[in-house]
């Protein structure tokens, strides 16, 4: 069973277009569901921090491989 409930791959787009794209697929899902997010653009480490403490959503991870970011974020 996977950690997450919904994934969006938002690789190749730089900023706003990840956060963009979350917002949208977060606002799809139900309270508590978890949402992966896989993306290129450095800045989205920040991008994803601030958008989880204005929204109010539970940024639960934070990875990077080979030049490549995960974000799980729980939908509060």
């Amino acid at each position: 069973m996977s950690d997450f409930d919904m994934e969006l791959d938002a690789r190749g787009l730089n900023c706003p277009l990840p956060i963009l794209r979350a917002k949208k697929s977060i606002n799809s899902m139900t309270v508590g569901q978890v949402l992966r997010i896989t993306a290129t653009d450095p800045g989205s480490v920040k991008d994803f921090e601030a958008f989880c403490q204005q929204t109010g959503n539970e940024l639960l991870a934070t990875t990077q491989e080979g030049g490549e970011y995960q974000f799980n974020i729980r939908k509060s």
